[in-house]
């Protein structure tokens, strides 16, 4: 219990004091103010989540341990855990900060931070998938697949603990994102749901897609092998890509083929999911 508490205690004082942070827990006060306000059933609920915690690291350690912990890692000790990566690793708390604001300005359904931080599994499951990489990469494997087990179960979403994911990303839905090994995801990315960044077989090493700044890819797309999807990429719906594509390209299609112009915006922050056939010149 004493290194529990002392995990919180780091965590009230914010691992990261960036203002993006500062802005995003302030944020995140007054929404969840403004809803107790407008619905006192829900009082207790955003006083537990976020109102009664003295930073956005402590209200986020609270959330991921809230829906992960089980008989296996119960409550209390999975705070612990992700309080040692926050503490070891102060940008897993902005990176957090850097994609609830992304999914705010990118989600049409959706204008607050409150919301996606209360109830989008995709943004809780990359947070969790953010604590098992700390995790791998400080010689707690077991625990790390714990985690990513847990991930699994609870939101359908199975990110590999050693796949690197950049900041400001949108894993939009969640539902049945499966993303391999070796994996990269960069900054700016969005991914909607039922996507897989997997391998071709059994073979070994550097082996799964690496998505591109600020890159787009659409429902039920499959991309497979050690390729690069560009910056600004756009993949369509239901495609299944197995070689590269180039930056601000749009591919679709079994197998997928380039589309319409090159663009030279980035798909994934405009969320522009429009694909035009080639113009023809005969």
């Amino acid at each position: 219990m004493a290194g529990l508490l002392f995990g919180l205690s780091n965590l009230s004082a914010e691992p990261s004091r960036s203002p993006q942070v500062a802005a995003v827990w302030s944020e995140l006060c007054r929404e969840a103010i403004s809803a107790s306000h407008s619905d006192p059933s829900l009082t207790r609920a955003l006083n537990s989540s976020i109102l009664y915690h003295a930073s956005f690291a402590q209200a986020l350690a609270q959330r991921i341990a809230l829906k992960l912990a089980n008989h296996d890692l119960d409550h209390d000790e999975l705070i612990s855990v992700v309080a040692q990566a926050f503490v070891g690793k102060a940008n897993l708390v902005s990176d957090a900060a850097a994609d609830l604001v992304a999914i705010k300005d990118r989600d049409p359904s959706n204008s607050e931070i409150l919301v996606p931080f209360l109830y989008f599994k995709g943004f809780i499951a990359l947070q969790g998938q953010r604590v098992a990489h700390w995790l791998w990469h400080h010689n707690r494997v077991h625990l790390a697949r714990h985690l990513q087990s847990r991930i699994s179960e609870v939101f359908g979403v199975d990110i590999h603990p050693a796949a690197r994911m950049g900041r400001s990303v949108m894993l939009d839905h969640g539902s049945g994102l499966v993303i391999g090994e070796t994996a990269v995801v960069e900054d700016d990315v969005s991914i909607l749901q039922n996507v897989t960044l997997g391998g071709t077989g059994k073979e070994a090493g550097d082996r799964h897609p690496k998505v591109r700044r600020g890159a787009l890819i659409g429902a039920g797309a499959t991309i497979l092998g050690n390729i690069e999807i560009g910056e600004g990429a756009k993949v369509g719906a239901g495609s299944v890509v197995v070689s590269s594509v180039e930056p601000y390209t749009s591919v679709a299609g079994v197998p997928a083929r380039p589309v319409g112009k090159r663009h030279s915006v980035l798909p994934g922050i405009t969320m522009d999911q429009t694909l035009l056939e080639p113009e023809y010149v005969i």
